[in-house]
């Protein structure tokens, strides 16, 4: 006979308990792996969409392919004109962003040589004299620049600043140093740094700050790591056994 002052058993999990804890697992498992492959699936069909809609009908897969097997779309003449239940309809997922990675990369090629260049100029210049057309091209240049152009224009060293206030610590990547009218008017005496400090969970967006080089502290992990920081609002270190531990090289 148990007493008040006996252990009590613990009890074993009741059935609805052990399936939850075997849905929140699978959960885990499946969540990454389905939202990947959702993303890439979207994103391919976003770009031969995009593509086909571009490309002539005749030069689309489902035409060529029924052009080859010598297939009529429609049979008969004029109104009596009905559809051809041979015709082969063709729908490859992956097609539209082959031709495009194709195409992009004829049209780069060309851009580096001397006609390219002289055409981008021209076309460029026509693009000048276009009140609102000028405007628009300018913003989305310089955003195809920073993001795409291979230049020192790009994230390389993750960093720690006292934001919003000495004691509180915020994670930031360096851009590159401020310049110009910034430094003039900034009135440091030392080096500025641009910082860009991004907000969780979505590090896309953010803050622009100028920065003395002295107070800003640079890390070891990699901008990756650092972002992966970021997005999980501090749930994923680089190093996962003890955070205070730097990763290994």
């Amino acid at each position: 006979m148990n007493t008040p002052f006996d252990p009590e058993t613990p009890r074993r999990p009741g059935v609805i308990s052990r399936l939850r804890s075997s849905f929140l697992t699978g959960l885990v498992v499946v969540a990454p792996v389905g939202l990947t492959i959702w993303l890439i699936w979207t994103v391919v069909g976003w770009f031969d969409g995009f593509v086909w809609n571009v490309v002539p009908r005749g030069w689309q897969p489902d035409s060529l392919v029924n052009y080859f097997l010598g297939h009529e779309k429609f049979i008969g003449v004029g109104p009596s004109r009905e559809p051809n239940s041979n015709w082969v309809t063709v729908n490859v997922r992956g097609v539209g962003l082959i031709v495009f990675l194709i195409f992009t990369i004829i049209m780069g090629w060309m851009a580096k040589g001397i006609i390219g260049r002289s055409f981008i100029r021209f076309a460029e210049s026509l693009v000048e004299r276009t009140p609102v057309v000028r405007s628009i091209y300018s913003g989305i240049k310089q955003i195809s620049e920073t993001v795409f152009a291979q230049t020192e224009r790009s994230f390389e060293t993750a960093c720690l600043i006292e934001y919003p206030r000495k004691g509180i610590w915020a994670i930031g990547f360096i851009s590159t140093p401020a310049k110009g009218e910034i430094t003039q008017r900034a009135g440091n005496t030392g080096e500025l740094l641009s910082v860009f400090l991004p907000t969780t969970p979505n590090p896309t967006s953010g803050f622009l700050l100028f920065v003395p080089a002295e107070d800003v502290i640079e890390l070891d992990m990699s901008v990756e790591d650092s972002a992966k920081l970021v997005i999980s609002a501090g749930l994923v270190y680089p190093n996962g056994k003890d955070p205070s531990v730097p990763p290994e090289s």
